[in-house]
């Protein structure tokens, strides 16, 4: 082996780093980059390991984005019975989470997300620039605005002896109170 070779020999050192590039691919978004390096990793791995388990989850969590709910639950299914406690019990919450009835939205209450799995990375021309973005997010009107200013002499400033029954109502409990003492 050379030092020039970037592979490492050791699988699980090979896994850590599918497994890293997969958590890193998931949280870009490209799920289906995510399912191929987590499935590397998992092959990798001793299934029943902890470091198998968390390997295991997260891909549960990919094929769930990338819409593969069968296999989602599936491997939920055989991860709520794995031999680490913690495992089996992130195992067993993504279960219920994947089991429950799916709630029926309506589509103005949901906002379109586009799709930029296919856009590569020599497509700047199609990304969003600084001005675009100023542009979109004018304001119809100003965010804050005072109201009319209210007139002095139209504030009730009488003393409607809230205060004095109040000092005397607590006046009267620790008197109470000190009496049963």
């Amino acid at each position: 082996m050379s030092s020039d070779q970037t592979v490492s020999s050791d699988p699980l050192d090979a896994a850590k780093a599918d497994y890293q590039a997969g958590k890193a691919a998931f949280e870009r978004g490209d799920y289906r980059k995510s399912v191929q390096y987590l499935e590397s990793a998992k092959s990798s791995v001793l299934p029943m390991s902890r470091f198998g388990g968390e390997v295991q989850i997260w891909l549960v969590t990919a094929y769930e984005a990338m819409g593969q709910r069968s296999d989602a639950l599936t491997l939920c299914r055989e991860l709520s019975r794995h031999p680490d406690a913690q495992t089996r019990k992130q195992g067993r919450r993504l279960l219920y989470i994947l089991e429950a009835p799916r709630l029926t939205t309506r589509p103005e209450w949901l906002t379109q997300i586009p799709d930029l799995t296919n856009l590569g990375d020599g497509d700047a021309r199609d990304r969003p620039t600084a001005a675009t973005i100023a542009s979109a997010k004018q304001p119809e009107k100003p965010a804050f605005q005072l109201e009319a200013v209210v007139d002095p002499e139209q504030v009730n400033v009488k003393d409607n002896r809230f205060v004095w029954v109040a000092l005397g109502a607590i006046a009267l409990v620790l008197g109470g109170l000190l009496w049963f003492m």
